[in-house]
């Protein structure tokens, strides 16, 4: 009997216990949006296609004890042998909550589950940029965020287990 009581109240000891790992988007929004058209009006009458450059760049940083925010830096750059057709500079950013998640499961997150989860609002936003400034939408192709973590991390594994003086 003695043996019962014990295991019902280390079930209801157990029950209030919030230490399920959780994750939550609390918000997203525009940190940094530039566009600048530094040719217009003579770049609207050009007839050469402009080659395309575009840059990427995650920025993950505690802004809480239990709240990160992700930063997904896009530049894009369209030149023409005549110049810069356009250039956009977009910091898309977003606040995640975070309570009981393993230390070593929060950098995964942040830098490849978050920016897949918020790239496709940061993709309407410079598309609709370069829309607004008089060029066709740009829509970028979707990106394997969790491929190029990993691949990041192979790289500096590789880098970190390298004898010294070789880079």
């Amino acid at each position: 009997m003695a043996d019962e009581a014990d295991t019902i109240q280390t079930n209801v000891t157990g029950i209030g216990a919030d230490t399920a790992p959780q994750i939550a988007l609390i918000s997203q929004y525009v940190k940094d949006l530039s566009f600048e058209n530094p040719n217009a009006p003579a770049v609207y009458q050009w007839q050469d296609q402009p080659q395309i450059d575009v840059q990427f760049n995650i920025g993950a940083d505690r802004v809480g004890d239990e709240v990160l925010e992700i930063a997904l830096k896009i530049e894009v750059k369209a030149v023409a042998p005549q110049g810069t057709a356009f250039a956009v500079e977009l910091v898309y950013a977003a606040l995640f909550g975070m309570r009981n998640v393993p230390e070593d499961q929060i950098q995964p997150f942040m830098l490849a589950e978050a920016p897949r989860l918020v790239f496709p609002f940061a993709r309407r936003v410079l598309a609709d940029a370069i829309r607004d400034g008089g060029f066709p939408p740009l829509l970028l192709d979707p990106i394997d965020f969790g491929a190029l973590y990993l691949q990041q991390a192979e790289q500096m594994q590789a880098t970190a287990g390298e004898p010294a003086g070789h880079a």
